[in-house]
C-alpha cells in the first residue's frame, strides 16, 4: 500500500506557505504522492458544501509544490473533461518534464452543469467525450505529428512539442458507475475513487475493474487502484472508514489494502471541521495527522 497526502487547496488554510510546509514535510516523511483536486466554480446557493467554495487551480498548485520537492509524486484527482484537451496536454507535459516525471493525471467527466455552461461545453454524452478526451491526450504526448478529427475535438496536423519527459504521465480515470469502471479498465493506467465513494463497498469496484482488465487482456498488477480518503481525525472511533482515532485510521488503511486498493491518500480538505477551524488550527491538526499517518509510522 502506498500512502499519499492531499495538500491544502480548499478554504482559509490553503495559503502558499501552508502548501509548501505540507509538501516538504510529506516528502521528508516518506509519503508517496501529493494530491490536489479541481473545482472551477461554486454556484451561488449550491448545497455541495464548504470544501468546494474556494479551491486553488490544481495544476498551478502542483507546479508550485514541485519546485520545493524533488522525489514525491504529484497527482490531481481529477481534472474534468470540460477543459480543452490539447491545452491540458501541454500543461501536464510541461509539469511532467519540469518535475522530473512525477505527475499522475487524474481525469474525470465532470458533474456540475454550471461548470459546463461556464466553459462552453455541452454536458450531453460526457462518457463518449471523456473517451475522446483521453485519446487526444495520448496523441499529443506520443505522436510526432498530431492529427485528430473526432466527434468532439479537432486537431489539425501539427507538432505538439516538447513531449513529456521521461515519458507521458499515467492517466487515472475517475467514476463510480459500472460503465465508468469499465472505461477506466479499457483506457486508463489506473482508477481513482471520488470523495463520495463508499469505502466500505470499494472491494466490489476493485473486483469489477480486475474482471474488466482480464477481459481486455491487461495486467491487473500494473494497474493503479487509488483511493481518495476523506480522512477525519476524531477523538473516538466511528463506523465510517478513515474516521476516528489514528489507530482506527491506520487499521482502515490496512483493510483497504486487503480489498485490493494499491494506494490511498488522506485528504483533509474534505473534513468538514478543517474549513471551519481557521487557518492556524487547521494547519496544527494537519501537521499532527501528517506525522501520525506517515507510511513509516
Amino acid at each position: 500500500m502506498r500512502v499519499g497526502f492531499a495538500v491544502p487547496v480548499s478554504g482559509p488554510w490553503a495559503t502558499p506557505e501552508n502548501l509548501r510546509r505540507i509538501a516538504v514535510r510529506a516528502e521528508e516523511l516518506g509519503y508517496h504522492e501529493l494530491w490536489t483536486f479541481q473545482r472551477l466554480l461554486y454556484p451561488v446557493g449550491h448545497p455541495m458544501g464548504a470544501t468546494y467554495r474556494a479551491v486553488h487551480d490544481p495544476i498551478v498548485t502542483l507546479a508550485h509544490v514541485s519546485a520545493v520537492t524533488s522525489r514525491i509524486r504529484l497527482g490531481v484527482a481529477v481534472i474534468n473533461a470540460y477543459v480543452q484537451p490539447v491545452v491540458l496536454a501541454k500543461q501536464l507535459a510541461t509539469l511532467q518534464t519540469l518535475s522530473g516525471g512525477r505527475v499522475s493525471a487524474g481525469i474525470g467527466l465532470g458533474w456540475l452543469p454550471e461548470e459546463f455552461e461556464a466553459t462552453g461545453v455541452d454536458m450531453a454524452r460526457r462518457g463518449r467525450r471523456g473517451e475522446e478526451f483521453v485519446e487526444v491526450l495520448r496523441k499529443a504526448w506520443n505522436d510526432d505529428v498530431v492529427e485528430h478529427h473526432g466527434e468532439f475535438y479537432r486537431v489539425p496536423a501539427a507538432h505538439i512539442d516538447p513531449k513529456p519527459q521521461p515519458g507521458p504521465p499515467p492517466i487515472l480515470l475517475g467514476g463510480t458507475a459500472d460503465v465508468a469502471l469499465r472505461r477506466a479498465a479499457r483506457l486508463g493506467d489506473g482508477w481513482v475513487s471520488s470523495s463520495r465513494e463508499d469505502l466500505a463497498s470499494i472491494a466490489a469496484r476493485v473486483e469489477l475493474l480486475k474482471s474488466e482488465l482480464a477481459a481486455a487482456g491487461r495486467d491487473a498488477s500494473a494497474f493503479r487502484f487509488v483511493c481518495r480518503g476523506s480522512t477525519q481525525v476524531r477523538a473516538h472511533d466511528e463506523d465510517r472508514p478513515l474516521t476516528g482515532t489514528y489507530d482506527k485510521i491506520r487499521r482502515d488503511v490496512e483493510a483497504l489494502a486487503a480489498r485490493g486498493v494499491t494506494e490511498v491518500f488522506h485528504d483533509l480538505n474534505f473534513d468538514r471541521e478543517i474549513p471551519e477551524a481557521g487557518a492556524k488550527e487547521a494547519m496544527r491538526r494537519a501537521e499532527e495527522a501528517l506525522e501520525a499517518l506517515a507510511p513509516a509510522s
